[in-house]
């Protein structure tokens, strides 16, 4: 096993609930332009980097008027406003946090544009444990493509072998395993049964699960 000496962590819906509100934005905001609210409310695009999942409706149920861009700036901007009204963050987020940041150098990895992840983690005061932040909407690919997780490492100064990544969506922990990454997987209760999850060292139904003595093994410090 190599010892890891960083972790990246995911955001929407590992850190805070934002997952139930970017589901209830996308609603909201493709409802009205004529999208299927069934297809919506599966959630085939959770993981996606917004754009795609912008273009992957368009390409479905195509709509006259607003722009992709605008579109997009309009499910931020909603997502944010909900964020800010009635989100929380989950059970065990800030400990598990904390613990990783007492065993190594951290950074949060996410889908979320750069924009918006800075405004949820302004909101919830989680900002200055990472040392560094990245957003897909830099990369030419999103997950399940490993690009973000990559950039973080090397971020870190550290192989992506030496991290281990803490993810909720299956297209995170696919892009986690495509870096050659340690995982711990913390699915909804829906997703616990998506083949992806068996990628993953460690599966858990809350963050407040996480093993401490796991945890020191995984750095080294039994």
């Amino acid at each position: 096993m190599v010892i890891s000496r960083a972790t990246l962590f995911d955001m929407d819906g590992l850190l805070f609930d934002t997952e139930v509100l970017w589901h209830e934005a996308e609603v909201e905001i493709f409802g009205a332009l004529g999208v299927e609210i069934s297809e919506v409310e599966d959630r085939s695009t959770k993981g996606m980097y917004v754009s795609e999942v912008v273009a992957f409706w368009r390409r479905k149920y195509p709509w006259s008027g607003p722009s992709n861009d605008e579109v997009t700036e309009r499910l931020l901007g909603r997502v944010g406003d909900l964020v800010e009204e009635k989100g929380r963050e989950l059970p065990g987020a800030r400990e598990a946090v904390e613990r990783a940041r007492e065993r190594g150098v951290i950074a949060l990895a996410s889908s979320t544009p750069l924009a918006l992840i800075e405004r949820i983690l302004s909101h919830f005061d989680l900002r200055s444990p990472f040392d560094t932040i990245h957003s897909a909407q830099f990369e030419q690919f999103g997950k399940p493509h490993p690009a973000v997780f990559l950039s973080a490492a090397q971020s870190l100064g550290v192989r992506p072998e030496e991290c281990l990544v803490f993810e909720d969506s299956a297209a995170g922990v696919i892009a986690a395993a495509a870096g050659r990454m340690s995982i711990v997987a913390v699915p909804t209760r829906s997703d616990r049964s998506l083949p992806a999850f068996g990628l993953a060292d460690l599966v858990l139904d809350s963050l407040e699960q996480l093993p401490i003595a796991w945890l020191d093994e995984r750095f080294g410090r039994l």
